[in-house]
């Protein structure tokens, strides 16, 4: 499999390079989740991610290197935000011990990676404790290239960000995608430039003005849109509709009615909720009534979307063979309120089709559900993939070598 075109040019891959005896410094996305009474890792999705970036690597004798961020420490260390869990539970993955330095930079860090033989793993401290990463500072990358001969960025979650450690380094080191990085990119490429038709994309999420470029950007390339949650009320108060003490954009009003209009003029089959679960309060406990949209309460918040909702949904999903899925479609957070996203996370589970699940929230119902397996890909970014799927350049992408060159 070759990573497919990002600005118009296929990228190198790790399988392209020797790594045999060399230092491979690898970008990856520790970011994960911490249980806060016991302090450890909840959830090691992203971890797991790259184990088969880690594994190539180890099964060829590199000497390996890996750097994260982990949390939002500001550009300080803080004590909570150290790496050793992360490095306990990789050493655990992989039946391998990793040694995890003091810093990510410096003379001693220069030093450990110094003492690294064959097949041996180190694990550097988070990049974030130094403000130079989010900065792209020069300086900084060329201290990280330092401790290295080659780097692969297998982080996708983080492609979307201009930083020293996926950005910057590329300029001082041979760089290349790691196996994560290729799969993100090939696949929802493909769904996006070369589908399986029909295609449907499933849009979610609390508001417009966060997927505004995702919402033009597929209304070129889909058969069939279905927008619901949060954003969902913008929409149907655009056409008119009550809907309580929603959450509404109002100065996205016209922006919606204009892509309910653009839709109609190409031919894409835009869905919006039939009925609608409503709360008398945003809260878990809420009294709550499943009304027609024409019947939301003055006063009520929608929550959810209704069973007749989830049938014309369902009905359009099944006859798609291409179905991209970005946003919750109500508030999932409230389990009494997660009936339309779990309805149709189980449906896409179970379809004959190419699923595609965006990053972030949606991520989240599909791992919570146990389903991410059923799935063609759940995307390890939230940022990285609502820019992919706005067709944007993604900057740790575009720095990548050239398979041409």
């Amino acid at each position: 499999m070759s990573i497919r075109k990002e600005g118009r040019r296929a990228k190198k891959t790790v399988k392209d390079i020797e790594v045999r005896g060399e230092r491979v410094l690898v970008r990856v996305d520790f970011n994960v989740p911490l249980d806060p009474e016991t302090g450890e890792i909840s959830d090691d999705t992203r971890i797991r991610a790259v184990l088969p970036t880690i594994k190539y690597l180890l099964d060829n004798r590199a000497k390996l290197i890996l750097c994260s961020h982990f949390g939002r420490p500001q550009g300080k260390v803080v004590e909570e935000m150290r790496l050793s869990p992360v490095a306990k539970q990789l050493s655990e993955l992989i039946g391998l011990p990793v040694g995890i330095a003091k810093d990510c930079i410096g003379p001693e860090v220069e030093e450990a990676v110094s003492r690294l033989k064959e097949g041996d793993v180190l694990l550097l401290e988070n990049l974030r404790f130094h403000p130079e990463e989010e900065k792209n500072d020069p300086g900084f990358a060329q201290a990280l290239a330092r401790l290295a001969d080659v780097y692969v960025n297998d982080a996708f979650g983080t492609a979307h960000r201009s930083h020293a450690s996926t950005v910057g380094i590329a300029s001082y080191l041979p760089a290349v995608a790691g196996f994560l990085m290729e799969k993100e990119i090939d696949i929802m490429g493909k769904a996006l430039d070369d589908p399986v038709r029909p295609v449907a994309a499933l849009i979610g999420g609390a508001k417009i003005s966060d997927k505004i470029g995702v919402l033009e950007h597929l209304m070129e390339r889909v058969d069939s849109l279905l927008i619901a949650g949060g954003m969902g009320s913008t929409f149907l108060k655009a056409l008119k509709y009550g809907v309580g003490e929603s959450s509404v954009e109002e100065n996205k009003l016209g922006l919606a009615q204009w892509l309910v209009e653009k839709a109609a003029e190409k031919g894409v089959h835009l869905l919006l909720p039939a009925d609608v679960v409503v709360a008398e309060k945003f809260d878990s406990r809420a009294r709550s009534k499943t009304v027609p949209i024409t019947g939301v309460p003055a006063g009520w918040y929608v929550m959810d979307i209704g069973p007749r909702t989830i049938e014309l949904f369902e009905a359009k999903l099944r006859k798609s063979k291409t179905i991209i899925w970005n946003g919750p479609v109500g508030v999932f957070e409230f389990l009494k309120f997660a009936k339309g996203t779990e309805a149709l996370a189980h449906l896409l589970a179970g379809l004959d089709a190419t699923t595609i699940i965006g990053g972030g929230s949606t991520a989240e119902a599909v791992e919570e559900l146990d389903l991410v397996d059923k799935m063609t890909h759940v995307s390890t970014g939230g940022g990285a993939s609502l820019r992919f799927l706005e067709g944007r350049t993604l900057p740790g992408v575009a720095a990548l070598q050239d398979k041409e060159a």
